[in-house]
């Protein structure tokens, strides 16, 4: 029988639902001083000795008692015959009371000392406990201990502290799934969403406690949970909460426990399951990564705030969006953006909004939330972003939109150097164009053929014209047919291909030779099967789903696939030229592009040539 679909809740009352359930009472544990910085005080910490233990000179001088001092001036000098020669840090001597510097001493040839000066009592002396008493408190409970006040607890005779700790059990459940570092066969998937969340909680402070794989079975599962529950604070299980076949989860939680919730109204990550068994949390994650990543930040971060662990708020920040976002009313939507400042203006650029692309988060520096009450956002509307990364970080990011090359990721590697983050979306020359005209980023990389022949130039001309742009060539590259069998263009009108999407550089040059041919694109097998880079075409080849399709040389080379030249053209990104000189990432980006460096990656990748890499042409 076809199990019925969870019933949803807004994020807000899950939130709630959780606030009212649970007392949120973490354990605590003793550890060294030399692993208490970033955790969290139990208990006060109190001094077990004085600083400084004794009366200390602050000064170097000699050592007196303040009554022998009295009197003491410019015209009537007094000669001390009992005092005490000090360094600054030494004991003042039991009886004594005031240091006068040396400064304001004359020393006799009869180890007589003559001041001229009377001396307060106390002057010049630390006295016992100046810095802390022993039995005073030095920190307070519920404390995140700073890497500074390390030392002073050191000093203060501590060795060890007493600090929050919630542990947490992960479970990850699937037959499909694999350890870590197994290479995966069809079918299979490499766990890693438990590997994110004991990383994400041991961030927040908590202690992970990861188990093994538990694979589709229910009376396994039922075992495992509770020995999770037995061992630890609280329970998160990885997949089982939808409502598949083997799905086992939800009706486990309730069996066991109590199933509060089966369903919260965001996206991704519908599917979530908030349960209690033996007054302890259980939280049921999808399987989508980005869904895990999406309950790890929206559901379980929140909780461990309450438990006392104090994780940072994220950094928010107004943004305008680069493109618009469809969204579904009636659901909260989480999107990953890519955020930089273009010319004075931060700009956010969506990433992909599958939740099996983990890829996203990689490339990601920040989220926005699209309320329920929304449809979805325009281009151009500004919107509050929430940062990952801190605000100079962000800031030092350089935007790249429009066409794929692979040599970008090099490209983006040698840039770390200079401290520049390049954040790459792969939306065609077309795109590029169009997100470079609206300010949406740094730098637009392109290879458009036009009419007569020329690269890029009629393209700015017409969709920028009012524009000074500058066009720094990365390479001239071979495009060609990839495949498996070493097919040619002619071949292609009985094969099964992979194109590239509307907009691209590779799409409107494959169109050009169909039309040159006579060619109709109707008549190609797989003409509107699209993917967005050129490693995907290659991987489509490599996989059998298609024979072939046009892409650059770099790309089938990397996995051992045919190829067959069609042309050469001239990859270019065009930036402002203003940004050239101006702005320290676009300048950083041309002086990486004209580097020996990057010339001898494109010369190891293959299919490039770089008699041009690194030289500048300017519209007008």
């Amino acid at each position: 029988m076809v199990k019925r679909y969870f019933s949803l809740v807004s994020l807000e009352e899950a939130q709630q639902t959780i606030a009212d359930s649970f007392s949120f009472v973490p354990g605590y544990s003793r550890v060294p001083l030399s692993a208490a910085a970033g955790r969290i005080t139990s208990a006060p910490v109190f001094a077990r000795s004085s600083i400084p233990p004794v009366h200390l000179s602050a000064m170097d001088g000699i050592a007196v008692r303040s009554a022998d001092t009295t009197g003491a001036h410019e015209q009537r000098p007094v000669t001390l015959h009992d005092a005490v020669r000090l360094n600054t840090g030494n004991v003042v001597p039991e009886g004594y009371d005031a240091v006068v510097m040396i400064e304001d001493v004359e020393i006799g040839a009869d180890d007589t000392f003559v001041i001229r000066r009377a001396a307060a009592p106390w002057q010049h002396i630390r006295p016992v406990g100046e810095d802390i008493a022993e039995s005073e408190m030095v920190i307070p409970s519920n404390h995140r201990i700073r890497a500074h006040e390390i030392g002073a607890l050191a000093a203060y005779g501590i060795t060890e502290v007493e600090v929050r700790d919630l542990h947490v059990g992960l479970i990850p459940t699937g037959s499909e799934l694999v350890p870590p570092g197994t290479r995966p066969l069809p079918g299979q998937v490499v766990e890693s969403n438990m590997q994110m969340a004991a990383a994400y909680l041991q961030e927040l402070g908590a202690t992970p406690r990861q188990y093994g794989i538990v694979p589709d079975d229910q009376e396994v599962i039922r075992d495992a949970i509770m020995r999770g529950v037995g061992e630890n604070d609280m329970l998160v299980i990885s997949a089982g909460s939808s409502k598949g076949t083997r799905d086992y989860t939800a009706d486990l939680i309730g069996e066991l426990g109590e199933l509060m919730i089966h369903g919260v109204a965001i996206k991704p990550a519908k599917p979530v399951i908030i349960g209690k068994i033996e007054d302890k949390p259980v939280i049921g994650m999808p399987g989508y990564p980005l869904a895990a990543f999406t309950i790890l930040r929206e559901v379980i971060r929140p909780m461990m705030d309450r438990y006392g662990l104090q994780p940072p708020a994220p950094e928010q920040l107004q943004v305008h969006l680069a493109t618009t976002l469809d969204s579904a009313a009636g659901t909260d939507e989480f999107v990953l953006l890519s955020v930089g400042n273009v010319n004075g203006r931060w700009v956010a650029v969506p990433q992909s909004r599958g939740a099996g692309v983990q890829m996203s988060a990689v490339r990601a520096n920040a989220y926005l939330r699209i309320p329920a009450s929304r449809e979805g956002l325009m281009a151009g509307e500004e919107v509050s972003a929430f940062l990952s990364v801190p605000r100079r970080v962000a800031g030092e990011s350089l935007l790249v939109t429009g066409s794929h090359d692979p040599a970008l990721d090099y490209l983006a590697d040698y840039l770390t150097a200079d401290g520049v983050l390049m954040h790459s979306t792969h939306v065609g020359s077309m795109g590029g164009i169009l997100a470079l005209r609206q300010g949406a980023c740094h730098t637009a990389p392109m290879h458009l053929l036009g009419e007569g022949g020329e690269y890029n130039i009629p393209y700015l001309k017409r969709y920028l014209p009012d524009e000074e742009l500058s066009l720094i060539c990365v390479a001239e590259r071979e495009q060609g047919v990839i495949s498996r069998d070493g097919l040619g263009f002619e071949d292609l009108g009985t094969a099964r291909i992979i194109n590239r999407q509307r907009g691209s550089g590779t799409r409107v040059l494959f169109d050009h030779l169909l039309g040159q041919k006579g060619i109709d694109p109707v008549s190609v097998a797989g003409y509107d099967h699209e993917v967005t880079t050129h490693l995907a075409v290659a991987l489509s080849v490599s996989a059998g789903e298609c024979d072939a399709g046009i892409g650059v040389y770099s790309a089938a080379k990397t996995l051992g696939l045919a190829f067959r030249a069609i042309g050469t053209e001239r990859y270019e990104m065009v930036c402002r030229t203003r940004d050239v000189e101006e702005n320290e990432q676009v300048a950083g980006l041309l002086k990486t592009i004209a580097s020996e460096r990057f010339r001898e990656c494109l010369k190891h990748l293959g299919g490039y040539r770089t008699e041009e890499t690194g030289a500048i042409r300017t519209v007008p």
